[in-house]
């Protein structure tokens, strides 16, 4: 099976939704350390619409999308943990997953068990593998700890709420609705704060005894940071990995002292998946949690390829719960 060409969606230029087209690219054969692969599913993310407005800007023209699964068609040299034929999933850059196939590197591509669907594979590898590095990767955290997770009716919110109920760690969910934080609650969160009707920061601490949360977990970014630190214990970690609201502004790092010795860090995603056997593993614990049921992946929107831009206002206009897929 060669697939020739693909509808691909491109901007040739930063801005709203209306930037976003479609066009038919030519899909070559694989060179080296690549794959060429026939997607079933795309993945839609927030990262997406930071690349378009230009928040993360990229050389233009550029095709868009961070996650697919699909099936295999072809491998380049050097290629030897996928086979044409094989199912898989990804998360990685470059951008270029909103297409029904194309030619990409290989290293963060990763099997897709038979268990898992490709609608499901497409929602759960960038939510899912930014969870992973959240919980086991940036600050060691242990059943009994108290985290603080904001936007949690979202598609990584969601994930992180049963995530944290298997790993036996409290979860505080923030939402925007008291059906969002139902919605929460429902998939493990331990308590739940509607944040236009509450002071989470102050209702944090009512929570956890005065004491604060061991970690803040915020994608949200301008509208929860001051709040997020001020729900931490001493020595207390602050993850901002999102900015849905906007940017954070520049930090005086003299407050972290003020506020308990805090401890603040930026990660991405794909400074944690750059090494492909780190990325397998991560994938590999991942799918462990979804296979065994611990983690079910709920997908509340599906849009066409080609109505990309209304999956883009829904997502940025907070319409959506848990994942958002598009079909090509």
């Amino acid at each position: 099976m060669h697939t020739k060409t693909a509808q691909t969606v491109v901007i040739d230029a930063f801005g709203g939704s209306d930037k976003l087209r479609l066009e038919d690219r030519p899909v070559g054969d694989p060179g080296p350390g690549e794959i060429r692969i026939r997607h079933e599913a795309c993945g839609l993310n927030f990262i997406d619409v930071y690349q378009r407005t230009g928040l993360y800007p990229l050389p233009l023209p550029t095709a868009l999308g961070m996650e697919a699964a699909g099936i295999v068609e072809a491998v380049g040299d050097g290629v030897t943990h996928l086979k044409p034929g094989d199912r898989a999933a990804y998360a990685s850059a470059p951008p270029g997953a909103y297409c029904s196939a194309r030619v990409m590197p290989a290293a963060q591509v990763c099997p897709l068990p038979d268990a898992i669907g490709f609608e499901e594979g497409a929602a759960m590898m960038l939510k899912g593998l930014t969870v992973q590095y959240l919980f086991q990767r940036t600050v060691p955290l242990k059943r009994g700890d108290t985290v603080l997770f904001h936007a949690a009716a979202g598609g990584v919110g969601l994930i992180a709420c049963q995530w944290a109920r298997d790993e036996g760690i409290t979860l505080i969910a923030t939402a925007g609705s008291d059906e969002k934080c139902q919605l929460a609650l429902d998939h493990g969160a331990t308590h739940a704060i509607n944040y236009r009707t509450e002071d989470f920061a102050a209702r944090v601490r009512d929570l956890t005894d005065g004491r604060g949360v061991d970690a803040v977990m915020d994608s949200v970014g301008k509208d929860t940071f001051e709040g997020s630190l001020n729900s931490l214990r001493p020595l207390g970690m602050m993850i901002t990995f999102g900015n849905a609201s906007g940017k954070v502004p520049p930090v005086d790092v003299g407050m972290l002292a003020a506020k308990g010795s805090l401890q603040l860090t930026r990660p991405t995603l794909f400074t944690h998946t750059s090494d492909h056997a780190t990325c397998q593993k991560m994938a590999a614990n991942l799918f462990d949690k979804v296979t065994r049921g611990a983690v079910k992946i709920r997908i509340d929107q599906r849009f066409p390829l080609a109505e990309v831009a209304a999956a883009h206002d829904a997502l940025e206009t907070r319409k959506t719960t848990g994942a958002t897929i598009l079909m090509p």
